[in-house]
């Protein structure tokens, strides 16, 4: 005889995708800007060991970039920097639920979570070079809500920064790389890029023979 196991063994496997948006801040956009705002998308494996936490292992990847020339800031404007960069990102996360959300009948359907993990990525900026690393160690952290609308789909929003360890995300960077003191950055912070999707996933219901 075949049958699912119970609801404390039920909505270990999710399998999703999302939508949504990349956002960048550094030398060129030193504030997020709605402008700026790419394409990106990505798929993830999540697990949830209980109701409390969730462990996701995700790969991301879209388009950021900034453009001097809408800025006010003088200096910028006399500067006419602007940039492309392709990023594609892998991370491994760990989500903290505030409610009880569980799968079953008068159950919480929906929860609030906060996450933070590790993660790669590797960048291309539209202007080739070998003169810095593209690809490094990135810290992802952000905040989200989850809910159940349909056994088994869920439907999801998230935004999320992304911690950086390199000043070149822009091809800006603050290291003497070019003599020209106009076109580098400031050596004292490192670019960061956010990540705002809409997600939908599937839930496995585990099965087993007795």
């Amino acid at each position: 005889m075949i049958f699912l196991t119970s609801s404390a063994s039920a909505q270990k496997i999710e399998l999703g995708a999302g939508l949504g948006g990349f956002n960048y801040k550094g030398d060129i956009a030193p504030h997020l800007r709605l402008r700026f705002f790419k394409p990106g998308g990505s798929l993830f494996f999540r697990y949830n060991p209980n109701s409390a936490l969730s462990l996701r292992a995700e790969i991301a990847g879209g388009l950021i970039g900034a453009d001097d020339a809408v800025s006010n800031d003088p200096f910028q404007q006399a500067r006419n920097m602007s940039f492309r960069t392709r990023i594609i990102e892998g991370s491994a996360v760990a989500e903290y639920n505030f409610l009880d959300y569980k799968d079953r009948r008068f159950a919480v359907n929906w929860t609030p979570y906060v996450f933070g993990g590790i993660g790669i990525n590797s960048f291309k900026p539209n202007i080739v070079t070998s003169e810095y690393k593209t690809s490094g160690l990135v810290l992802p952290y952000g905040v989200g809500i989850k809910y159940q609308f349909k056994r088994p789909w869920n439907l999801g929003i998230e935004y999320g920064a992304r911690k950086t360890f390199t000043d070149y995300l822009d091809n800006l960077g603050g290291d003497p790389i070019s003599t020209d003191k106009l076109v580098q950055g400031d050596p004292s912070t490192k670019d960061s890029y956010y990540f705002l999707k809409l997600s939908v996933t599937y839930t496995f219901y585990r099965i087993f023979c007795p």
